[in-house]
């Protein structure tokens, strides 16, 4: 099942299904270019993972982590599908980054791997927008990675047993293939990370965690339109412009 959150023509924001061509909510349908679809969540924080995969450690040249990379994203990087997002100007270098999306359905804390899909409601899309100008110079990465809209999910939250254990994760930028990967080639699976993470962060319902990106990030351009499909989950859309 396909959860998703939208303001409908009537201007009030509603939480639905969507079913194959139509969003449902208390027995009216509504076709999805006729409404407003919002990011499917509002989480207090984004926890990010960094280096998830081996290979694009490999292709930014840096070292495979022994734990997991983890960092920050605010609720003012939020995104939502079909969104026109405005970059940081002057910058050389912002890239796309498709990731997997855990949402978390409860409050946890200390939470054991063996018990960790419990706390999870869903997964979603996101991209993690990343200004590499910034983040080269700083090492809490808040220019590099917590600009606004540097965090679009969505377009909804899909069942945990709608999304395959090896799901792949792929992006596309003006309909050409940048990358290609697979859930199962994480170096810390789902389980593992909420495990790490509960042990040192309360995690709220709603809140996400963005598991890290294959490999083939690369740089945006003024106008791109971006696509980042997970299977069993759909495909989040999003324009981005550089003034």
């Amino acid at each position: 099942m396909h959860h998703v959150r939208f303001r409908d023509p009537a201007g009030a924001v509603r939480r639905g299904r969507w079913r194959e061509d139509a969003i449902t909510f208390g027995g009216e349908r509504y076709d999805p270019d006729e409404v407003d679809v919002l990011a499917p969540v509002e989480p207090s924080k984004i926890v990010c993972v960094g280096r998830n995969y081996a290979d694009h450690a490999a292709e930014l040249d840096n070292d495979v982590p022994d734990r997991p990379l983890l960092f920050l994203k605010p609720p003012n990087a939020v995104a939502g599908h079909g969104d026109a997002i405005t970059l940081p100007a002057g910058k050389e270098r912002i890239d796309h980054e498709a990731e997997l999306g855990v949402v978390i359905g409860e409050q946890c804390r200390r939470v054991a791997a063996a018990d960790a899909m419990d706390v999870v409601a869903g997964f979603t899309c996101v991209n993690d927008l990343s200004n590499r100008d910034d983040q080269r110079r700083e090492t809490n990465w808040v220019r590099g990675k917590a600009f606004d809209g540097a965090a679009p999910i969505g377009p909804v939250v899909a069942d945990p047993e709608d999304v395959p254990e090896d799901a792949a994760v792929r992006l596309r930028v003006n309909g050409e293939t940048r990358q290609d990967g697979r859930r199962d080639r994480m170096l810390f699976d789902v389980p593992s990370l909420i495990e790490e993470i509960t042990a040192y962060v309360t995690l709220e319902p709603g809140d996400v965690i963005a598991t890290g990106t294959p490999e083939g990030v690369g740089p945006l351009s003024d106008g791109d339109r971006v696509e980042v499909e997970i299977e069993g989950v759909g495909a989040l859309e999003h324009s981005v412009r550089i003034p």
